[in-house]
């Protein structure tokens, strides 16, 4: 597309917008009832990303290879055959990138370290300097602008060299590896570093890579999948206890090394799917209490109280690994803040203690339970393009005030929130950068987080996914989430309509609250 069409499309896109506020009952509802009031004033508005689905620069200025620069090469993995070799080039258009944040208004930006980038051969090989350079100029290239770094230190790459040398998360030698980088990141970027995540949904982690073998290293067995390797039952337990300890490890000795000079926090990323019951029957509503047992608290119940959720232990007993005395100690340090990532709610059938449809989810380690997205042929909320994606606000709210209460209010951030489309091949930029859809979503979702925030949750943070469109897994380039298009051919990043709509959220925010009295702020 030409300077002078584009040009033409962005005039046509804001018209578009502004009569969309007079037009849509759904953005009207900002403009009339939207009340910062509940927010704190130094709330963070953001957007997220991920070092292998933006970076790009693979093998650049000494960066080692990481299991999903391996995996993605693998022939059929990738739905379109593609991979992150490239990305978006955040790793040199970044300070474009960062001109694109500021011109949002946001006040923090959620990325992740590329830690083949930091240590090319883990433990076992030489920090690469020209890694923590560009950590370092990312990191004071957002500060001039006034955006706080919030920064994860895995978001699922590890390594290629730790998965064949330990078999990845089944080894308990990881953890030493991830305290070995975590510590390299508190000293190297601590001081200017505020808010530390130790993993991004380690949840899919142990579910994708050891249950279902959808990502690296690609382990399962049947009927969850085609393996040549694996053991769906026991080893994404394996996993999940490694990846545990490793953060309580790295909480450990941020605690006694860093933080009191430092003054950060430090806290954990899950997936968090809000499930229904599909009746009002006892049986379902403890299908979906083990649901989350099966999902969210299977990692926060060990971290918060020191041991597994009640609800595994009941259905896996002795399947469950067991924490030493000294582990438990570590796990006393627990966490700062609780990340939140909630895209989609299910509703959810027992499959324990009653008859229900053949499914993964009657398998044992599954927590026997199904999930739909319908009841007698009624969907849970509007449908989309993607199979997981349900439109669904009050799942929001709920599994909020879900975490709120089970964890006594620790503070919440919510790490990742967005809308995905497929891209279909006939699929025209037009379509793309008028994505009313995603602003309704991204409307309807805040609008649920500031009522939860108003019944008294302790959230302090919004990030969308994502800031632009980008390589998402094993879908590679045909979804896209971005509050800017990408032209994959010529990495141009075009805003879309949800770009304008955020920062103008986010300046209606700022100037409410500015105009508060003291004793609200």
């Amino acid at each position: 597309m030409g300077t002078s069409a584009l040009s033409k499309l962005l005039f046509i896109t804001n018209i578009l917008l502004t009569l969309s506020l007079f037009v849509s009952p759904r953005l009207q509802t900002i403009e009339e009832s939207f009340d910062p009031s509940p927010l704190p004033v130094n709330f963070l508005f953001g957007t997220a990303s991920s070092s292998y689905q933006f970076e790009g620069a693979y093998l650049d200025d000494g960066k080692g290879l990481s299991n999903w620069d391996v995996f993605a090469h693998k022939p059929g993995v990738i739905i379109d055959g593609s991979n992150g070799d490239v990305a978006l080039d955040h790793y040199h258009r970044y300070l474009e990138d960062i001109d694109l944040m500021d011109s949002l208004g946001v006040n923090s930006y959620r990325f992740s370290i590329s830690w083949a980038r930091i240590l090319p051969k883990g433990r076992f090989g030489d920090v690469n300097e020209a890694g923590i350079n560009f950590y370092n100029e990312l990191i004071d290239a957002l500060l001039l602008k006034g955006i706080e770094p919030f920064v994860t230190l895995t978001h699922y790459d590890i390594p290629q060299e730790l998965e064949e040398r330990y078999g990845s998360w089944l080894s308990p030698n990881l953890q030493e590896d991830f305290v070995y980088f975590a510590d390299i990141c508190f000293r190297s970027f601590g001081g200017r570093v505020k808010y530390w995540v130790t993993f991004n949904e380690p949840n899919l982690v142990a579910l994708y890579g050891y249950r279902t073998g959808e990502y690296p290293p690609a382990r399962c067995s049947s009927p969850f999948g085609n393996c040549t390797d694996g053991d769906s039952e026991k080893e994404p337990l394996i996993a999940a206890h490694n990846i545990i300890l490793s953060h309580a490890a790295a909480v450990d000795i941020y605690r006694r090394k860093y933080q009191k000079e430092q003054g950060g926090i430090i806290g954990i990323v899950l997936l968090a799917i809000w499930f229904e019951p599909i009746s009002n029957s006892t049986a379902d509503k403890l299908a979906s209490e083990r649901a989350q047992s099966f999902l969210v608290n299977w990692f926060l119940d060990p971290i918060i109280y020191g041991k597994y959720p009640a609800e595994m232990i009941e259905v896996l007993g002795p399947m469950l690994p067991e924490f030493s005395g000294n582990d438990k100690e570590k796990l006393k340090n627990g966490l700062d803040f609780i990340g939140i990532n909630h895209y989609s709610s299910f509703y959810v059938q027992d499959c324990l203690y009653s008859s229900c449809e053949p499914q993964l989810g009657t398998s044992k380690v599954a927590g026997s339970y199904g999930v739909a997205s319908e009841k007698n042929g009624v969907p849970i909320g509007e449908l989309t393009t993607l199979s997981w994606l349900n439109v669904y606000p009050q799942g929001m709210q709920r599994i909020i005030t879900y975490v709120k209460e089970r964890y006594n209010n620790i503070p919440m951030f919510i790490t990742e929130n967005g809308y995905g489309e497929v891209s279909y091949p006939n699929s025209t930029i037009e379509e793309h950068v008028n994505d009313f859809k995603r602003m309704e979503y991204m409307s309807e979702y805040l609008d649920a987080l500031l009522s939860t925030i108003r019944e008294g949750a302790d959230v302090r943070g919004y990030f969308a996914w994502s800031l632009l469109d980008n390589f998402e897994w094993t879908s590679g380039y045909t979804v896209r989430f971005g509050l800017y298009y990408i032209d994959y051919s010529t990495l141009s990043r075009t805003p879309k309509l949800s770009a304008t709509w955020y920062k103008e959220y986010i300046a209606k925010y700022i100037a409410l609250k500015s105009q508060m009295p003291e004793r609200y702020k």
